[in-house]
């Protein structure tokens, strides 16, 4: 009974499992379980029956499509028919155009299939588990196999698999084994899953289903009686295969990899003990310029040395100057100030020609650093830089949910990818896609396909050509494809599948042109390129997209350089996009939370930020005036403040400021050099500081001084100019040779700023010298004749009062201020506090750079970096044999060519920065020409005979090559980048490298080519900087290498390009730059300081060691106060130093030509009299101002002037009223006995006797 039921059995079953038999045989035609498919689902017909032994043409094929089955015509069997063996022929080389680069992985997956479908132990191997009947074209009806069970070993599937788990796709950097795993990808991808994606029909590639049975060697549970596991041999990546295929590349088998040596470990921190390095040397050259001070204290000379009577001489020589001067001004001012108004005018009418520089690349990028001249070489061969408009959506209080797949198990959804989200980011899509307007420089209606990016169908692009990247393009933006939804059958579970498990299998899939659900849709966006996850969601971790907190929806436009008409155009369209999101942004139904950008937003925000803030400024400078205006008055009584008072002086003080402001910039644009926006905000502020300073120096000694008997108003103004005139060309000079010579940086807005500011100095002084001594003049004759500042006609009675004005400062500062200051025990704290607080500033400077917080969201939900690409200029041949193999990574390639170092460099991510392997042309044009991939080919009949034959039409192919040849090379790389990529050839290369190779128009050389990958995601200013740096060590390694091909160019370079490198290339030499423009402002206050006090060299030391004091005391807080250290705070501690001078400089001077007999005396003399002064025009004009800043909008203006200005008037006022006193009274002069035997000689005339009694007598 047993007998008759395995007879039975096998009747019914119509098939056994023993050796030479097969299971079907024959094709039987189109598989009609099968809908959507991308390829006919040929089936063969079930047949069991012995193997045929192939010959002739048969067996050719056969030789073909399987060698590794082939044992000589007539000696093999098999059980496949011709017309099976050319339908696998078609389906394979689908396959062998990704995995072609690797011979042994295309061998081996051949293998698994042919062994399916044409060993001649068809039976024992598999088992059919489902059929179908199919009419015959003559009418029969015959059983097809639609499906069945194949048993492998796991040893041949683990090894097969290992061969093909690392080959690359050139074009995008990833893994072709994404491609062939499904749901999975390259991640999660097994033997297992490879082969269950190999035999699911209803990815619209495999013509029926397949069911891979992987079991260990020798197991047999599980097997049908006479069943046997396939256990063919598998080769290994780095081994050849029998046909004579080379092994694979380091790029694509790790096993091929040469012994590449561990990059050199980090560099431990620089430690002195335990103690941190820097912070040591800083301590150890404060205390070794402290001994050197206490040093040259001790060497204090007691004679009379040339520094004495040179100082004195030089007093003279300039009081006597500008006393003359200042008399003469004085003395016609009618005449003086229509004069400088003339001048003013002659040099502000250039104003009208000025050009701002808005361009923040212009801004701070030199002209010809290296970043530009690559951005220049770039975007002359290449176009430039595609222009980005990006919003970043998120819906943070939206709850997840959880959905039970039929297909992918139970998954976890985040609140914001949900089916009603995503309707509402396509309405926005499409809102945006939808911008029309109108265009004069086209003079006709322009739309998104004007200026999109249409990688696709460049010359004439539609809508959907436009490279749209977002998470609705995985639905091809279709609502109908959104809202599918369709019950599915699995393992005899019957399911409703909808979006969700459509855009599970896409994130994980995202080239597949079929989904293998029950819905069959494409993941292809509609413009017909894949969308990678990373540019469709944001925020995920381990590549579990559906957790993702954020959508992307990405806008691609070209970019055009700003003489083209289309540069207009796509503008306009951001302007209508920037619209369109601001709009949406502020409707209340609005559900997301994002954060948006357009490529214009930037240099937007710029001239935003001014405009809104112009207003804030304005308030700000007309605080200073009020103060200037109340500050300078003399109020003796009531009765005469409207005569005493000072708002016209104040007025004409500012209007000096502001012409000298005018006249610096007409200047300059009449010469055209170009202004800017922070030149129109910084440039006024120091002018004012510097302008306000001496102001109030000259009036208030005006207001201080007797005028003598028989003196007139036009002399005693001169002898006062005379005394304080030479302490204003100090500071003046100082820092206008200061800013001229800051004119040599290499930054664009350092270098424009440095020169206005200049100029602007030196006019400023000017026009005081000249116009403002008039103006006061003028204001003393009034108050002379008691007549109201307002009202000139009304005179007051009230006599002006006999004694000097002295104000409120000055006797404060005399009787309380610089005695509890100078005393001994405040003097030896405050040395002590400064040096230790200047090393700590030293120390600290040294933390992170700035990031702008626009791109918070962009560093927290973007998964990749940007791309960056590796750039060849001409003299390199890449059509010999070795300049290919010094290019390529697939098989046959250099062990260390140019890509495969770069694929080298991604191993260490956190050391290169270098995320993914670049794409590379070379390498796709080989697989094209390769003939196995079925790409290259030409017609070989009719009118187009022997012209190309692209891929997507039906012909016979012509055999390629794997190493063209020079004449092949230069014939086919035009159709090479002109063919479009398809579903039969996915080598083409049009939308990925139509645009990376520019050959000379009549040569036909290659000019420039280009070869893109990406960074690792960068966050601050600090890893974009190393990023660059990284990338050109490589490019310049590659250089070298390539330099040794035969025939390369000595001036070949290979150099890494991405559009924020000319942002970033300030950073790499920031510090240097940093360093060389503060020296050359430091160097001329030290020089002028020491000459115009008569070669007083320990003055004008204690001078500059203060300002250097304050300018890294400046640094240190910026660190503390989150001011980092970049090109705009760069200018800004460039006009520290020139404020420093202010602070500084007019102290030093009063303290080296006080005659008193002590230096702590002195320092109390100079301290109140001069640091009065200082205090009222420097600090208590600048402070009004800054704290009116705070109310700015604009994060520039807050951190860059608010903060960073009160922290230079705040240091400054530290340092000048309290630190450089003391420091004077310790390490100053005793006093100049020149002086002092001047003033006591018989000769001294009796008014220079009056004048130094008087000065004695008012101190005490």
């Amino acid at each position: 009974m047993f007998l008759l039921y395995l007879c039975l059995l096998q009747v019914l079953t119509g098939a056994q499992h023993e050796p030479g038999y097969c299971s079907f045989y024959e094709d039987c035609g189109l598989n009609p379980a099968v809908e959507g498919a991308l390829i006919p689902p040929r089936v063969p017909c079930k047949d069991y029956r012995k193997a045929v032994n192939v010959t002739g043409d048969h067996y050719e094929l056969f030789k073909s499509v399987c060698p590794m089955l082939a044992h000589g015509e007539g000696k093999t069997l098999a059980c496949c028919s011709f017309r099976q063996l050319t339908a696998l022929q078609s389906s394979l080389t689908l396959s062998k155009a990704v995995l072609i680069r690797c011979p042994s992985c295309a061998d081996n997956f051949a293998h698994i299939h042919c062994a399916t479908t044409c060993s001649p132990n068809q039976s024992q191997i598999l088992k059919i588990t489902k059929t179908a009947n199919i009419t015959q074209p003559a009418g029969m009806v015959k059983e097809a196999v639609v499906g069945y069970e194949a048993y492998v070993s796991t040893s041949f599937s683990d090894a097969s698999f290992r061969s093909c788990k690392n080959v690359r796709i050139p074009a995008t950097g990833g893994y072709a084994i994404a491609t062939m795993c499904g749901r999975y990808g390259a991640t999660l991808c097994t033997p297992q899953r490879w082969l269950d994606f190999q035999g699911d029909s209803s990815n619209g590639l495999a013509p029926l289903d397949i069911n891979f049975k992987l079991l260990p060697d020798g197991q047999t549970a599980g097997l049908p009686p006479g069943a046997v596991l396939f256990a063919g041999t598998a080769l290994n990546c780095n081994e050849t295969t029998p046909t004579g295929g080379e092994a694979c590349s380091c790029q694509d088998c790790e096993q091929s990899c040469p012994a590449v040596p561990q990059p050199p470990p980090l560099p431990e921190p620089f430690m002195i003990g335990r103690l941190d390095g820097v912070l040591v040397i800083c301590i150890i050259v404060f205390s070794c310029i402290f001994l050197l001070l206490i040093c040259y204290v001790i060497l204090d000379p007691k004679d009379v040395t040339c520094s004495d009577k040179a100082s004195l001489a030089t007093q003279e020589f300039l009081g006597s100057l500008f006393q003359t001067w200042g008399t003469i001004m004085a003395r016609y001012p009618l005449i003086v100030l229509p004069v400088c108004l003339v001048v003013v005018l002659a040099f502000a009418v250039g104003i009208k020609d000025i050009e701002l520089t808005t361009d923040p690349v212009q801004l701070w990028s030199a002209p010809q650093s290296r970043a530009m001249r690559e951005k220049a070489f770039h975007d002359a061969n290449f176009d430039p830089f595609y222009r980005t408009n990006q919003l970043i959506l998120t819906a943070p209080d939206r709850p997840s949910h959880y959905y039970d797949s039929l297909l992918f198990g139970e998954q976890n959804f985040s609140g914001i990818i949900s089916k009603d989200l995503i309707i509402e980011l396509l309405e926005l899509q499409q809102k945006i896609q939808a911008i029309e307007f109108w265009s004069d420089e086209l003079n006709r209606t322009a739309s998104l396909k004007d200026v999109c990016y249409a990688p696709l169908n460049p010359d004439n692009p539609s809508l959907t050509d436009c490279a749209v990247n977002s998470l609705p393009q995985y639905f091809q933006n279709s609502m109908d494809n959104l809202n599918a939804q369709v019950n599915m059958t699995e393992l005899g579970v019957t399911k409703e599948v909808d979006w969700r498990d459509h855009f599970i299998y896409c994130v994980n899939s995202p080239l597949s042109f079929k989904d293998i659900t029950a819905l069959g849709m494409s993941c292809m966006a509609d413009y017909g390129g894949p969308v990678f996850p990373f540019l469709a969601v944001g925020g995920y971790e381990n590549e579990e997209y559906t957790t993702a907190e954020a959508l992307i929806l990405t806008f691609s436009l070209n970019n055009y350089a700003r003489t083209d008409v289309k540069f207009k155009v796509a503008e306009e369209w951001e302007r209508g996009f920037l619209e369109i999101v601001q709009e949406y942004q502020k409707n209340p139904n609005t559900n997301f939370t994002f954060a948006y950008m357009a490529e214009r937003s930037l240099e937007d925000e710029i001239n935003r930020t001014t405009a809104e803030d112009i207003p804030i400024f304005m308030i700000s400078y007309a605080v200073i005036f009020l103060y200037i205006a109340v500050a300078l008055g003399e109020y003796s009584s009531c009765k005469r403040i409207l005569v005493d008072s000072k708002f016209l002086v104040g007025l004409g003080g500012i209007l000096v400021v502001g012409c000298s402001v005018m006249a610096s910039m007409g200047f300059y644009a009449w010469i055209g050099i170009p202004s800017s926006l922070v030149i129109l905000q910084v440039v006024p502020f120091l002018v004012l500081a510097v302008g306000a300073d001496n102001i109030f120096i000259f009036v208030l000694e005006y207001q201080r001084d007797m005028r003598r008997t028989g003196e007139k108003r036009e002399e005693h103004i001169g002898r006062v100019l005379g005394n304080v005139a030479p302490s204003m060309l100090l500071c003046s000079l100082s820092e206008s040779v200061c800013f001229f010579l800051g004119a040599l940086s290499t930054m664009p807005a350092v270098k424009s700023f440095a020169l206005y500011a200049a100029l602007a100095v030196l006019m400023d002084f000017i026009l005081q010298m000249t116009a403002f001594v008039a103006l006061l003049s003028l204001d003393a004759r009034r108050q002379d004749a008691n007549r109201c500042e307002i009202a000139c006609c009304v005179t007051v009675k009230t006599p002006h009062p006999s004694e000097p004005n002295q104000g409120v400062l000055l006797p404060l500062m005399k009787k309380y201020y610089a005695p509890a200051l100078l005393n001994p025990v405040s003097r030896v704290l405050v040395v002590r506090s400064y040096f230790t607080n200047n090393g700590i500033s030293v120390f600290l400077q040294l933390e992170d750079s700035y990031m702008l917080d626009y791109f918070a969201y962009l560093y927290k939900y973007f998964e990749v970096g940007v791309p960056t690409y590796f750039i060849t200029t001409k003299g390199f041949n890449f059509t010999s044999e070795e300049g290919i193999n010094a290019v390529c990574s697939s098989v046959g390639c250099d062990q260390f060519s140019f890509t495969q170092k770069l694929r080298y460099a991604t191993e260490y991510p956190e050391r290169s920065y270098l995320a993914i392997p670049a794409s590379s042309w070379v390498d796709d044009y080989i697989d094209w020409l390769n003939p196995g991939s079925k790409c290259c080919r030409i017609y070989t009949a009719g009118p187009n005979k022997g012209e190309f034959c692209p891929a997507n039409e039906s012909n016979i192919p012509q055999n390629g090559v794997l190493r063209p040849s020079v004449e092949e090379f230069n014939r086919f790389l035009p159709d090479f980048l002109s063919n479009r990529p398809d579903l039969q050839c996915p080598k083409g290369g049009l939308g990925a490298y139509d645009k990376a190779v520019v050959r000379d128009k009549e040569t036909g050389e290659i000019i420039a080519s280009r070869f893109m990958a990406y960074h690792t995601p960068l966050v601050n200013s600090q890893e974009f900087t190393a990023a660059l740096e990284k990338a050109r060590e490589l490019a310049h390694n590659i250089t070298m290498t390539m330099r040794n091909v035969t025939g390369t160019s000595q001036d070949f370079e290979v150099f890494p390009y991405t559009v924020t490198y000319v942002y970033y290339e300030q950073y790499l030499t920031i510090v240097n730059e940093g360093l060389f423009n503060i020296g050359v402002c430091l160097l001329p206050t030290f020089v002028v300081c020491c000459i115009l006090l008569g070669m007083d060299f320990r003055s004008g030391f204690l001078n500059l060691l203060t300002i250097v004091m304050i300018t890294v005391d400046t640094v240190g807080v910026m660190t503390l106060w989150g001011i980092d250290f970049n090109a705009v705070s760069l200018i800004n501690l460039v006009t520290a130093v020139g404020i420093s001078v202010e602070f500084v400089s007019h102290l030093t001077r009063s303290f080296a030509l006080s005659i008193r007999p002590t230096k702590v005396e002195r320092a109390k003399e100079a301290t109140a009299n001069m640091g009065s002064a200082v205090f009222a025009g420097v600090a208590m004009t600048n402070l009004p101002g800054i704290v009116v800043l705070a109310l700015a909008k604009a994060q520039l203006i807050q951190i860059f002037f608010f903060r960073l200005n009160l922290v230079i008037t705040l240091l400054g006022m530290a340092h000048g009223l309290i630190f450089l006193p003391v420091l004077l009274s310790f390490f100053g002069f005793s006093s100049n006995i020149y002086i002092l035997l001047y003033f006591s000689s018989i000769s001294i005339t009796f008014i220079n006797f009056i004048q130094l009694q008087q000065t004695i007598v008012n101190f005490s």
